[in-house]
């Protein structure tokens, strides 16, 4: 056993004092025990709270963020737009930079206390649209830079098979993440095998969108990973785009997330990323499911995707996450931050994600996604409670918007003050990443970022 000792720590049911956790060889919490005696305990030097999944990631974008903020020459600037440039980004990427800027990102995740990533990876192939000689080269490059940087992984190969509904063809930009359904689920098995006995890796299956699979595509993928893995979640793009909304009524006469809660076996198990236009059926009928509405705040601004219903899909016990996306933001407080705001913009009204009985809106808001983050990645994980991973945040309360505060006034301060998450350690597993606000390899992982953005965007 390793033993912790915090003075102060947000458990399950609540603020405690005086806590000592025990952490077996798994990185498991094996004993939680608050008014403890702390003799031969690692005595931590801040408030202890739960660590943050990031259930949606794409991490090469995030050597592109703020080269996409300059408007276009013609039309109005949109998220169709922005995909031309990211399609272009992508000619010069190859597993090097991949591994490098997935490194970097992944560390800047943990010093913000996110302890867990879903990668939505859909890049396969090479600047050519062939597949390398291991044909899941790009998927083992990203599983080894979150080893290298000692974040826990959900990983999701991406199967994306056409442009638009009905089976259209995929265009040029789209060459490098085009696979049948037997080549992506070759992918997945070879993934599989390589990590194989990795208690910080998890392998999950992700079809792009609707529009990318065809209804048989998706059958037959969901029969594989069946075979394969039947409890292995599942994470869709759908609805995000108003024009993506209309286009699949063009195609079948229903909305997205109505369509695929009539045709597809949506249950606790699926993620539904971004969900951000919901007639009030379907917010309903989601909420209902189980399943986990990924949402990405910074990101869908970023892209003038427009606003969750958040309130209405919270007032019928709907389950959420958040993910850094895009990465031009990369901090669970201002995903959570933004959450709430653009409900306050859209209604004009303050608090609206508060909830009886937890009047600390960011007490609610990190208590919710914590959890549906962890349910979305398949991991035991989101509170400090005996049998969930030792994945742990301690705070700094030293950082000017902390000072003075103590339990959900100190979340609340996290969440709403400042743009910087006041994090001083952070574990995964028991085991350090983060200390004292640094990275043990991030000098070194910081250089090899460099090296490959300034291939990159030269």
């Amino acid at each position: 056993m390793t033993e912790f000792f915090a003075e102060s720590a947000w458990l399950a049911d609540g603020w405690a004092r005086n806590v000592r956790f025990s952490v077996d060889a798994d990185g498991t919490l094996a004993a939680v025990t608050p008014d403890a005696d702390p003799a031969g305990a690692e005595r931590l030097q801040g408030p202890v709270i739960p660590g943050m999944p990031n259930l949606h990631s794409h991490a090469f974008q995030r050597a592109m963020a703020g080269l996409t903020e300059r408007a276009g020459g013609s039309g109005q600037d949109s998220f169709w737009t922005w995909r031309q440039v990211m399609y272009g980004f992508l000619d010069r990427l190859g597993p090097e930079e991949l591994e490098a800027v997935a490194a970097q990102l992944y560390v800047e995740m943990l010093k913000a206390g996110y302890t867990a990533v879903a990668e939505f990876h859909y890049v396969h192939h090479d600047p050519a649209g062939r597949p390398y000689a291991d044909p899941a080269e790009l998927s083992l490059r990203v599983v080894l830079a979150a080893r290298r940087a000692g974040i826990r992984l959900t990983h999701l190969p991406v199967l994306y098979a056409h442009a638009g509904f009905g089976g259209t063809d995929p265009t040029g930009g789209q060459r490098r993440f085009i696979n049948p359904v037997e080549r992506l689920m070759d992918i997945w098995d070879r993934v599989a095998a390589a990590t194989r006995g990795d208690p910080r890796v998890r392998l999950g299956f992700a079809p792009h969108s609707l529009r990318a699979v065809t209804p048989v595509e998706l059958a037959d993928a969901l029969a594989a990973l069946q075979e394969r893995a039947p409890d292995a979640p599942i994470h869709i793009h759908i609805a995000e785009q108003v024009k993506e909304v209309e286009d699949c009524l063009a195609w079948s006469g229903q909305r997205p997330v109505e369509w695929l809660l009539d045709h597809a076996p949506v249950s606790e198990r699926w993620c539904l990323v971004h969900a951000t236009h919901l007639s009030g059926d379907e917010t309903r009928r989601l909420a209902a499911s189980g399943a986990v509405a990924g949402l990405c705040p910074t990101t869908e601004a970023n892209l003038g995707d427009g606003l969750f219903p958040a309130v209405a899909y919270s007032a019928q016990s709907g389950r959420f996450g958040v993910g850094s996306d895009s990465h031009v933001s990369v901090s669970p407080v201002e995903e959570l931050r933004w959450l709430e705001y653009g409900q306050r913009l859209f209604h004009r009204a303050r608090t609206l994600l508060a909830e009886p009985g937890t009047p600390s809106v960011a007490s609610r808001l990190w208590r919710a996604a914590a959890a549906g983050g962890a349910q979305a990645l398949g991991i035991e994980a989101g509170d400090l409670s005996v049998g969930k991973r030792a994945d742990f945040v301690v705070l700094d309360t030293d950082n000017p918007a902390l000072l003075g505060k103590a339990d959900e006034g100190l979340l609340d301060s996290l969440v709403f003050c400042g743009n910087v998450p006041a994090v001083r350690d952070v574990a995964v597993g028991g085991i350090w990443v983060v200390r004292d606000g640094r990275h043990a390899e991030e000098d070194q992982i910081r250089a090899c970022y460099g090296d490959a953005v300034r291939r990159l965007v030269a």
